[in-house]
């Protein structure tokens, strides 16, 4: 098959390998449409290396058709459209996948959509609900608001019945927010979040969805209601922050947490999708839930599509075509 390699110049070249021999749990994918994701600039440049034993090929997401199923699984057969998760070897022709973390493909959705869908909603429902225990009626601020987290976590927020607040640093980004069902916009070139929020959300917020880390964790505080919780995904501002105060996260009963999701075990993955199906999967079968795609590129044009993303000028997903 064909891949899309990474050379010694760190320029993404076309080379051949074999396909992946699948487990008997596993299913192999003829790949039409994989999803780009910041993980895989930051793999790219040596930063972020695939779990031990997985491909060292980019791509985390993938959506196509079945084209062989292990002996143990049994809910998947070939020719089946499906997309879902992998922990490497995305921006390849074929591609092995876990059953258990595929979704079937729906009706209405391009193969481009099922690319763009399983990262974001995914790494979205997990920091919303596995993790900040996101109850109805509650207060969101979701930070880069137009990114593909940002734009699915705000759609699962507002199927909810939430109230979100969106930070974001383009009118366009902000109006693209808006449309998802996004409450209230934030212009944090022109606006600072903190003051905003005391004249507008002096409640603060029950629960924050962060990617840019540095000293946006101070701000996070100030801006956290009681009891509130914070999720970092991500640190796009700096590893470092200012010195925390934490008074103010004692004062406010505030809890903190931090995750990725590749890394995660297969058992994990595989039970997030199971609750994802459980809380948002009819949604999705629906047409209530549709991927943001800023721009799909045929796969010949990766290095455009990871220029776009390392600029930060996407709206919602981009997304390789391998038609």
């Amino acid at each position: 098959m064909k891949f899309i390699d990474v050379d010694k110049d760190n320029q993404l070249v076309f080379a051949t390998a074999n396909q992946p021999e699948i487990a008997e749990d596993e299913c192999l994918i003829k790949v039409k449409a994989t999803g780009v994701n910041r993980a895989d600039l930051l793999q790219r440049a040596g930063q972020y290396p695939p779990p031990p034993g997985e491909s060292e090929v980019l791509g985390l997401e993938v959506c196509g058709d079945i084209a062989l199923c292990g002996p143990a699984v049994n809910n998947w057969q070939v020719g089946d459209k499906v997309f879902g998760l992998v922990p490497g070897g995305g921006y390849g022709e074929y591609a092995k996948v876990k059953a258990g973390q595929l979704f079937q493909l729906p009706q209405h959705f391009s193969y481009a959509q099922g690319a763009a869908t399983a990262e974001v909603f995914l790494t979205a429902f997990q920091s919303l609900f596995s993790l900040a225990c996101l109850q109805k009626s509650e207060t969101v601020l979701i930070h880069a608001g137009a990114s593909g987290v940002g734009t699915a976590a705000i759609i699962l927020a507002k199927l909810y019945g939430c109230e979100v607040t969106v930070t974001a640093g383009t009118e366009e980004k902000l109006s693209a927010c808006q449309a998802l069902g996004a409450d209230h916009l934030v212009n944090y070139r022109e606006q600072d979040f903190v003051q905003w929020k005391k004249a507008h959300q002096p409640g603060g917020y029950d629960v924050i969805l962060d990617v840019v880390g540095g000293n946006y964790l101070n701000k996070n505080i100030s801006v956290a209601a009681l009891d509130g919780r914070i999720v970092m995904l991500a640190m796009l501002g700096g590893r470092y922050s200012d010195p925390l105060d934490i008074a103010k996260l004692l004062l406010k009963r505030l809890t903190l947490k931090a995750s990725t999701l590749r890394n995660r075990s297969d058992e994990y993955k595989a039970q997030l999708l199971r609750d994802f199906n459980h809380y948002f999967g009819e949604a999705l079968q629906q047409g209530k839930i549709i991927p943001v795609i800023d721009q799909v590129y045929p796969w010949q044009e990766a290095e455009q599509a990871h220029s776009r993303m390392a600029s930060c000028e996407n709206i919602g997903k981009l997304v390789l075509s391998l038609d």
